[in-house]
């Protein structure tokens, strides 16, 4: 159940300040935050390479608390979660149902962006059932091409070594354009994540990185999946400047996923829906909400 304020008897609707929890998921201990309504679908939220809990939008996830629950999780060894990174998205999407299942749920929505929309994917076709409706966002399908391409892996390196220079976040160059809106997008994202202040969540090892990026490689080079056998409605999204994955495979789903619909933010990069994130939220909400 989402965590209750023992103090006022309500339940934390705002990221910034929902309680990390924890729950012991096959040996392992899982953090996860918890927060919005109770009623209605919950909405679980897989999130991208080197990312922790930390790096969600405030402004998308307190939308979403608005009017459901929402369950943003550490996979394992990410964050404040014990364990080992995964080496596949197929090992992950297996930690993702675990914890799922550890929760009691048994039906969702999924919300998945970049590495975690690999994962998302991997979900909706082991576990039909489980999953009601998708949303896969800077993402591409297994087997996509370049998605393991090494320009893809000398990207996200350059851009840390950029972003160390500048004294600033690498997701400030992966996933905004260096345009003059672009680079007001990127501040203005970087502020929001950074509102919360209480309970952050432990930093990105290099280990886990790496074995994320292992994971990544995999997807790119493995065969094809039958994306036709994914049952649930299925939102896509992008920005047309995508670096790191490239857009035309956001086109590629949308072809290969029946009754899906895709969505591409102008003038944006890998992190279209954070750059447009007010355009994004009210087509988030139909999606799920119809």
């Amino acid at each position: 159940m989402p965590e209750i304020n023992v103090a006022t008897g309500e339940r934390a609707t705002r990221w910034t300040s929902a309680p990390t929890r924890r729950i012991r998921v096959d040996g392992e201990t899982i953090a996860y935050r918890d927060l919005g309504v109770d009623g209605g679908m919950p909405t679980v939220l897989l999130t991208h390479l080197g990312a922790t809990l930390d790096e969600w939008d405030p402004r998308i996830v307190d939308a979403l608390a608005a009017g459901r629950r929402v369950i943003a999780v550490d996979l394992p060894g990410v964050g404040g979660s014990t364990g080992r990174v995964p080496r596949t998205s197929k090992g992950m999407a297996d930690a993702a149902r675990a914890f799922i299942s550890a929760l009691g749920l048994t039906r969702i929505d999924l919300v998945g962006f970049s590495l975690g929309g690999f994962v998302a994917q991997q979900v909706a076709l082991e576990a039909p059932s489980l999953v009601r409706r998708l949303v896969l966002t800077g993402t591409g399908p297994a087997g996509g091409r370049g998605i393991n391409r090494p320009t893809g892996a000398a990207y996200v390196y350059i851009d840390m070594l950029r972003a160390v220079l500048a004294r600033t976040d690498a997701k400030e160059f992966l996933f905004f354009p260096r345009t003059p809106e672009g680079k007001a997008a990127a501040r203005n994202y970087l502020a929001r994540i950074r509102e919360r202040v209480m309970d952050r969540d432990t930093p990105m090892t290099l280990g886990a990185f790496r074995a994320q990026l292992a994971a990544i490689k995999g997807w790119g080079r493995q065969q094809s999946h039958d994306l036709s056998r994914i049952t649930a409605p299925t939102l896509i999204a992008n920005g047309d400047y995508d670096r790191m994955v490239p857009i035309s495979l956001s086109e590629d789903m949308r072809q290969r996923i029946p009754n899906s619909t895709l969505v591409i933010y102008p003038d944006a990069g890998h992190g279209g829906v954070f750059h447009r994130y007010q355009e994004f939220i009210p087509t988030l909400l139909a999606h799920l909400d119809t």
